[in-house]
């Protein structure tokens, strides 16, 4: 083989072996949580579902005298939304129950594919991926309960809180580090976007005083 062919040979082999390098690459660790599979799965992603008790809040209710619910929400977690809609994927939030706390929090954060007092959570995501022309595959659920279970057939990548159900826990592709209310789905922002892209470059975004107020308008 000639020098020029064996130079051309070995630049491709480098070529090769650092497109496997970046596919498998999570910027800063956060995506390194994922498996090579689901990394791939999370660079595709158009659609990211949430649950509330148990994900976003500890699946504690308090009670006030009037019998109101109160729930206490992470301020890291709206972060996450919020940076996962800043480029450009939707989120929806879809729980069994509903109230005044959670309607709040939800129009405080702009969530607009807000789904309270939801049976049915399969039908509920199917009927909002066929709206926004999204395929299964292109979706993520973070759920912590057996109603849960209900979408795993029609998502690309189920993931629950590490305190989630057994059953849960058993039936995820992934667990996050976190326990439900503590920043649940930060992690799961931080580790989804970690896939696309340096989480360096991506915070400036977070820390400009506009982001609060654009980031709420789009969500």
């Amino acid at each position: 083989m000639a020098g020029s062919e064996r130079l051309v040979e070995s630049e491709q082999l480098l070529e090769n072996e650092q497109s496997q390098m970046d596919e498998g690459k999570a910027y800063l660790g956060f995506g390194s949580r994922f498996s090579k599979a689901q990394q791939r799965i999370a660079r595709n992603l158009k659609l990211v579902a949430f649950d509330i008790d148990g994900v976003m809040t500890d699946g504690r209710l308090y009670y006030g005298a009037e019998g109101e619910h109160l729930k206490v929400f992470n301020v890291k977690d709206g972060v996450g939304l919020k940076l996962l809609h800043s480029q450009g994927i939707d989120v929806a939030v879809i729980s069994a129950k509903t109230s005044l706390a959670l309607e709040k929090r939800m129009d405080d954060l702009g969530v607009t594919h807000f789904f309270p007092g939801c049976s049915n959570k399969s039908q509920c995501l199917q009927e909002l991926a066929r709206a926004l022309s999204v395929a299964s595959e292109q979706i993520a659920f973070i759920g912590d309960d057996v109603l849960d279970l209900q979408v795993l057939g029609c998502v690309g990548l189920f993931i629950a809180p590490k305190d989630a159900h057994p059953l849960v826990c058993d039936k995820a592709h992934h667990i996050t580090e976190s326990a439900g209310g503590m920043g649940v789905v930060r992690e799961v922002a931080d580790a989804i976007l970690s896939c696309r892209m340096d989480l360096e470059q991506l915070y400036p975004l977070a820390m400009q005083s506009r982001f609060e107020t654009d980031c709420t308008r789009k969500a």
